[in-house]
């Protein structure tokens, strides 16, 4: 019986091993079937496929807004506003305009007929201000000469005129200041009646230099709020009319009062209205009207004059201007006087940084 028993048991425990044996034979083949399903395939890796991917690279980018003024005629400086709110602490400044005009026509055969001729024009604008505290002065250089040769006829001149200005100005605050100036006027060369005299001599001139010459002088207040308005009035000024030529004092010119009279003085009251008006993004239009009313003698004679210059802007080196002149002065001649001009031509600026926009450097900042 004892036999038996050891051997049922043996049996059992046989039996037992190898189902043991089976069940780890089926987990390894299900870790095996896992194991094939999850695996990269190797093969594959031989062939790849790369996608291209753009790119592009962005350094940081500095953006000034400082203006250099001489960049463009058009926009220097016209009125002492820019110059009285400039924080910028030197005392001294420059800037002027430089202009070159030529013109040539020439004829060979031309039906329509026609006058071979070449002229030149030039022009400068200098203006020299010095700026401590509340106290300015402006000084302002403009001369301006030009001449037309053409064939069969004598040199002419087309432009000829001297202005020195200078202003002395004090800030009153709120765009008001103490106003005061000296303003000199008169020509380089002689000047001619070409309609009256065609081929004139020295004995035909009209004018010369200090022939006439006029200094105006006073003191007053001006309004200034922007850089493209101003407006001067003086309720004392002086006007001076010289004529130092002994012909041209004699022929009852420029309003002398007698024969021989060199020297004309008027004491009265002066308006000067400056407005510029920017039409496009190169193109302004400066306006500049002028009375004087004579305290002395007939102050219902009000001397006017009227500049307009129309400024068209082709680039930094090429410009051209169209401007327009009404005078009327009683004294002189009862009629209303008046001249146009127009110039296309090369201008060079130079000068001072505009000061009406902060100095802020824009950071861009790079993409990734």
């Amino acid at each position: 019986m004892k036999k038996l028993l050891i051997f049922v048991f043996g049996c059992l425990s046989i039996n037992m091993y190898y189902s043991q044996i089976e069940s780890k034979r089926i987990l390894d083949s299900i870790s095996a079937e896992n194991w094939k399903k999850n695996i990269p395939n190797l093969d594959s890796l031989a062939e790849i496929n790369l996608q291209k991917i753009d790119v592009k690279h962005k350094d940081t980018i500095i953006l000034k807004t400082d203006k250099i003024t001489a960049e463009l005629g058009t926009e220097l400086p016209i009125t002492p506003f820019q110059l009285i709110k400039t924080k910028e602490e030197k005392v001294w400044y420059f800037y002027g305009q430089n202009n070159m005009v030529f013109n040539q026509a020439s004829f060979s055969n031309w039906n329509s007929g026609g006058n071979n001729n070449i002229g030149i024009l030039g022009k400068i604008n200098y203006n020299l201000s010095f700026k401590k505290r509340k106290h300015y002065l402006e000084n302002n250089f403009q001369l301006g000469y030009g001449i037309v040769a053409a064939s069969g006829q004598t040199t002419r001149k087309t432009e000829d005129f001297i202005n020195i200005m200078a202003n002395y100005g004090y800030d009153l605050g709120r765009n008001y200041y103490l106003s005061s100036g000296l303003q000199f006027i008169s020509q380089f060369a002689p000047g001619y009646n070409y309609v009256k005299t065609p081929s004139p001599n020295f004995d035909d001139r009209i004018s010369k230099f200090l022939a006439p010459a006029y200094i105006n002088t006073g003191i007053g207040i001006s309004y200034n709020p922007n850089e493209n308005f101003q407006v001067i009035f003086r309720p004392i000024n002086g006007k001076f009319t010289i004529v130092a030529d002994k012909h041209l004092q004699k022929v009852g010119f420029y309003g002398l009062e007698k024969d021989g009279q060199s020297l004309r003085k008027e004491l009265g009251a002066m308006v000067n209205i400056l407005y510029r008006q920017k039409i496009y993004k190169d193109i302004n239009l400066v306006n500049q009207f002028n009375f004087f009313a004579n305290y002395l003698y007939h102050t219902e004679r009000v001397d006017f004059s009227y500049n307009g210059q129309l400024n068209f802007r082709v680039n930094k080196l090429i410009s051209a201007n169209v401007s327009a002149d009404l005078l009327y002065d009683h004294d002189q001649i009862k009629r209303m006087q008046f001249k146009q001009t127009l110039g296309i031509g090369f201008s060079y600026n130079l000068g001072i940084e505009n000061q009406d926009k902060p100095k802020v450097k824009k950071v861009v900042k790079p993409f990734l």
